[in-house]
C-alpha cells in the first residue's frame, strides 16, 4: 500500500507539471489557459494544412487581388496581438461565400466572398475577424478537434464505420475543415476585427453592413461544397448593432482624420473575377458531367446528387446507401495504379480483370473491407467496384461503394456509369466560358434598376445583382458611379 501511495503521489505531481506546462497566456486576453500546442507546433500545423486546402479547393489566380490581400494581412498582423506571427492570405477557387482561418497564420477567402464584397473596408473587417480567430487561438482549439489529415474524402469513405452516414457527409463537402465557432469566439473575433481594421485606418462600420448583407441572403443554410460564412461563423447575437457600436468606440478613441472605405479601387480590383461555378473545371447538364479542361465526360445515375471538387467528383443517391467517387490514380501502369490505391486504402482484393472503356485500356477490380462499429461492436463488410482507366497520359479511377448486402443492387448501376467515360469532343462544351463580374460606370443618374436596364441586365437577374451591389433597385445612383453586373 505504501508503494502505491508513493506512486500515486508521484503521478499527481507529474500530472501537475504537465498541466502547468500546458498553460499558456492567451495573447488577446492576457489570461492563462490550457493549451496543448505550442506556437511552433501551431505554425507547423498550418504549414501541413495549407497544401491540403489548396489541393482540395484550388487556388484562384489573381496576382493583383492576392498581392493586395497579402500586403494588408502583413500590415494588419503587425498591429495585432501576435505581431511576430507570419500571416498568409490566399484565395480559394470556390463560388461559395466564406472566409476562414487555420492555425499558424493561414487565412483563406473564397472568390465567392470577394465577388460579394463592395469595398476595401468590408474586406478589412473580414480579414480582421479571421485574424482575430488566430490571435485569440480559436482556430487552434477548433482544428485540434479534427485533424485535416482526415479530409481526403475517399480515404474517409473507405474507413467509415457507418457508410450511410459518410455518404451523406461526403456530398456536403469539407465539413471537417469548417467546424463552427462558438458564439463567444465569434463575439471576440468581431471585436478584434473592428479593432484591427480600425487601427490600419479603415471604416469598421462597413463590416457590420456586410454582415447585414449575409443575413439578407439567408446564407445560414448549407448549400453543399464549402459551407457558407454564417454556417461556420454563427451570429453571436445582434452582431449588426454591436459591430457598429464597437466601430464608433474605436473611431472616437483613435481620432483619425478619416477612415478609408475605398469603393472604386476595390471594384476595379475584382473586375473580371469569376462569378458562380466555373464550368471549365467541370459542369453538369442533365445527368452528364463534362470537364472541358481535362476533355472528358461521363454519365451518372439519374436522381443522384453530384459534388464536384478539384481533386474528385462525389456522386450518390439521396438515401445514402451507396457512393461513387471519381478521382486520379497514381502509378506507372494500370496495374500499379490499382495496387497503390488498394494498399493505400487498406482494401482486400477479391477479383481483377482487364477491360476497355470506349477504346481506352482499363482494369476492373472488386475489393472488400471489414469494419467494426465501435458503438455496437458489430462488424460490417463494405464492397467496392473500381474501374481504373488510362486516359490522356494518366490514370483515373471510379470507385463504387456500398455495404456488401446492397452491393448486388448497385453493381450494374456502378458499372454502367463507369463505362460511359469518354473523350469530350463537343466544341460547344469545350469552349464554354464562366460568368464574370463586370464593373460598369453609370452613364446617367437614375435608379439602380434603370442603370441595370441600360446595360441589358435581364429582369430576372436584377434582384440578385442589386444584392450583389448591396443596394435596392429603387436606390438612386449618380452618373459616374461604379456598379457590378454579370457577363462573360
Amino acid at each position: 500500500m505504501k508503494k502505491l501511495k508513493i506512486s500515486l503521489r508521484l503521478f499527481l505531481v507529474l500530472a501537475g507539471i504537465i498541466m502547468i506546462d500546458s498553460c499558456a497566456v492567451n495573447p488577446v486576453t492576457g489570461k492563462k489557459q490550457i493549451m496543448l500546442m505550442s506556437e511552433a507546433q501551431e505554425v507547423q500545423m498550418g504549414k501541413q494544412y495549407d497544401p491540403q486546402v489548396i489541393a482540395t479547393f484550388g487556388e484562384y489566380q489573381s496576382d493583383n487581388l492576392r498581392g493586395f490581400l497579402q500586403q494588408k494581412g502583413t500590415e494588419m498582423g503587425l498591429i495585432s496581438h501576435r505581431p511576430k506571427l507570419e500571416y498568409h492570405v490566399k484565395i480559394l477557387d470556390s463560388p461559395v461565400i466564406n472566409a476562414f482561418a487555420v492555425p499558424g497564420g493561414y487565412i483563406y477567402f473564397t472568390r465567392g466572398i470577394l465577388a460579394q464584397l463592395n469595398n476595401e473596408a468590408e474586406i478589412m473587417g473580414i480579414l480582421g475577424h479571421e485574424m482575430g480567430h488566430i490571435t485569440a487561438r480559436h482556430s487552434v482549439s477548433q482544428q485540434s478537434k479534427q485533424q485535416l489529415g482526415q479530409l481526403l474524402l475517399i480515404g474517409g469513405m473507405i474507413a467509415s464505420e457507418k457508410f450511410a452516414q459518410y455518404a451523406e457527409y461526403a456530398l456536403q463537402g469539407m465539413q471537417l475543415l469548417f467546424l463552427s465557432f462558438s458564439r463567444d469566439n465569434e463575439r471576440e473575433a468581431d471585436k478584434l476585427g473592428v479593432e484591427y481594421s480600425s487601427k490600419i485606418g479603415y471604416d469598421a462600420h462597413k463590416m457590420a453592413d456586410f454582415f447585414e448583407v449575409l443575413n439578407k441572403m439567408n446564407l445560414a443554410a448549407n448549400q453543399g461544397g464549402v459551407p457558407t460564412f454564417l454556417s461556420t461563423h454563427p451570429d453571436p447575437g445582434d452582431r449588426y448593432n454591436s459591430v457598429h457600436q464597437m466601430a464608433k468606440v474605436w473611431q472616437d478613441s483613435l481620432k483619425l482624420a478619416s477612415y478609408k472605405v475605398n469603393t472604386n479601387s476595390y471594384l476595379q480590383m475584382i473586375d473580371g473575377i469569376v462569378y458562380g461555378e466555373d464550368p471549365r473545371q467541370g459542369f453538369v447538364e442533365g445527368n452528364v458531367f463534362y470537364h472541358p479542361g481535362l476533355k472528358f465526360r461521363f454519365t451518372f445515375p439519374a436522381g443522384w446528387q453530384l459534388e464536384n471538387l478539384p481533386t474528385q467528383v462525389n456522386m450518390g443517391p439521396a438515401d445514402g446507401k451507396a457512393i461513387m467517387i471519381f478521382t486520379f490514380a497514381s502509378g506507372a501502369s494500370l496495374e500499379e495504379a490499382a495496387k497503390n490505391t488498394i494498399k493505400q486504402l487498406g482494401l482486400t482484393l477479391q477479383e481483377s480483370k482487364k477491360a476497355t472503356v470506349n477504346g481506352m485500356p482499363a482494369l476492373a477490380t472488386i475489393c472488400k473491407q471489414v469494419q467494426q462499429d465501435q458503438s455496437t461492436g458489430q462488424k460490417q463488410t463494405i464492397a467496392i467496384l473500381s474501374y481504373y482507366i488510362q486516359y490522356s497520359g494518366g490514370y483515373y479511377v471510379f470507385h463504387g461503394v456500398s455495404a456488401e448486402a446492397d452491393f448486388g443492387n448497385f453493381f450494374s448501376t456502378f458499372e454502367s456509369s463507369m463505362n460511359t467515360f469518354s473523350t469530350l469532343t463537343d466544341q460547344a462544351k469545350l469552349n464554354i466560358k464562366p460568368k464574370r463580374i463586370q464593373v460598369k460606370t453609370v452613364s446617367r443618374a437614375g435608379t439602380l434598376a434603370s442603370a441595370f436596364s441600360s446595360y441589358g441586365v435581364p429582369q430576372n437577374m436584377m434582384n440578385e445583382l442589386a444584392l450583389l451591389n448591396d443596394m435596392e433597385l429603387t436606390d438612386q445612383v449618380a452618373a459616374g458611379r461604379l456598379i457590378k453586373i454579370i457577363g462573360e
